[in-house]
């Protein structure tokens, strides 16, 4: 397994604020996602890399853009 990067912390870090805004339970998108609240906080906390299905599938559940979850471009 790869291991988990900064940006992946970004990204988790993301995940998790747009969760708490929308008022969901690391429980009800575990559910909707069909895996572990665990993950889902592992995901959070960038102990795990969140694969690009999943994450398309976060940003529908959450009802955001999967551009939320990326730090903006630095030129």
């Amino acid at each position: 397994m790869t291991k988990a990067t900064k940006l992946d912390q970004v990204i988790g870090e993301k995940i998790r604020i747009n969760r708490i805004i929308r008022k969901r339970s690391r429980l009800w998108l575990g559910e909707k996602l069909e895996i572990s609240e665990q993950q889902i906080r592992y995901y959070e906390i960038g102990k795990h890399r969140v694969s690009a299905s999943c994450l398309y599938s976060i940003a529908n559940f959450l009802k955001t853009s999967i551009n939320e979850f990326f730090p903006e471009k630095n030129d």
